[in-house]
């Protein structure tokens, strides 16, 4: 497809969304980029998800944005941007982006009168349950006649947050051989997603067992405290409760110092996909990881609920996920780790 926008073109990009939509935006960005060589790339984003961007190279500059604040902007502005590209389905963030605009892109609202304001209006894709997000996402970029083949999501460390992790870890888990991460929570709303945490107990067994040395990090937010000091009781002092201590920011800095992590379908485990690291991912049959889980990772496990879509429910149980199954791509992984260079295989 040819290109519809000149190489100069100043393009914002606004996805106000949890951590696993920011990231799932960070191809369109570093195509967009790609798109424009003398152009201009902003991107707004919810305020407790910016950060997860911060460090991006493709983006000029980054702000924050919510659909209440959204309201109140722009009706004095000029239209400063050539393009704005929408995510999601709020109708103040799409007349926002109408105010400061020339061309808004954006999936189709459901509201005939606002997606006739729209330059395009983009149909969401019929088999959306089997499309992964990331090619969804693309959709967007692609009225404008930009694609691309890399799909991997993208996450930058600076140096000073690998140095602070670093020191971190080496006062908390003295003389570790290997560090092992587990994502043992997701948010409450979506807790049928969760893995037992008997399962979590025995793998974390299994793994002090087999590799002596090993160390285990508990990560998660506050709804993960609880839990990771349970885990803590019951393992003993090779267990370092990371959850509730750390932000966003600290928790993807010493993610990056793992040599597996484990987890369920939640933010975090976006955030390992975008860091490369290697991981076993857990997911459940309503969010499968053909739609969800990271594109182009060599070294990502995904173990998804075995239900089928006719009997798959929010009740279907996480634990019909065995343990058997998940200790044989601990195996895997952390036996394939041991002949790959740690700094190299971490630098994307």
């Amino acid at each position: 497809m040819t290109s519809a926008i000149e190489p100069d073109a100043r393009i914002l990009v606004i996805n106000v969304a949890r951590i696993g939509d920011t990231l799932m935006t960070t191809p369109v960005l570093r195509a967009i980029r790609a798109a424009l060589p003398a152009g201009r790339l902003e991107c707004l984003a919810h305020p407790k998800r910016v950060a997860a961007l911060q460090g991006v190279p493709w983006v000029d500059r980054l702000g924050v944005i919510t659909p209440k604040r959204a309201r109140w902007r722009g009706w004095f502005a000029a239209k400063s941007w050539d393009y704005a590209i929408v995510y999601g389905r709020d109708a103040p963030l799409i007349r926002y982006a109408l105010r400061v605009a020339r061309r808004v892109i954006a999936f189709e609202q459901g509201d005939a009168a606002l997606d006739g304001r729209l330059w395009r209006a983009v149909p969401m894709p019929r088999q959306r349950l089997q499309t992964h997000v990331v090619h969804e996402h693309l959709l967007l970029p692609a009225a404008l006649g930009i694609e691309t083949d890399d799909h991997r999501l993208a996450y930058f460390c600076s140096d000073t947050e690998r140095r602070e992790a670093k020191a971190w870890l080496d006062a908390e888990a003295p003389g570790a051989v290997r560090v092992v991460g587990f994502q043992v929570a997701s948010f409450p709303t979506k807790s049928y997603r969760d893995w037992p945490m008997e399962n979590f107990a025995e793998l974390a067994r299994r793994v002090f067992h087999h590799y002596p040395g090993s160390w285990l990090v508990v990560l998660g937010g506050g709804e993960s405290v609880s839990r990771a000091r349970w885990l803590r009781q019951q393992l003993g002092r090779h267990v370092v409760v990371a959850a509730g201590r750390m932000s966003l920011r600290q928790s993807a800095a010493l993610m990056q110092r793992l040599d597996l992590y484990v987890g369920v379908d939640t933010g975090p485990t976006h955030l390992v996909g975008a860091l490369g690291i290697p991981m076993v991912a857990l997911y459940h049959c309503v969010h499968r990881s053909q739609r969800f889980a990271p594109l182009a990772h060599q070294r990502l496990r995904a173990i998804d609920h075995p239900a089928s879509d006719e009997q798959c429910s929010r009740e279907s149980h996480m634990a019909d996920i065995t343990v058997g199954q998940v200790w044989e791509c601990v195996q895997e992984l952390l036996s394939a780790n041991r002949n790959i260079d740690r700094a190299s295989a971490r630098s994307g």
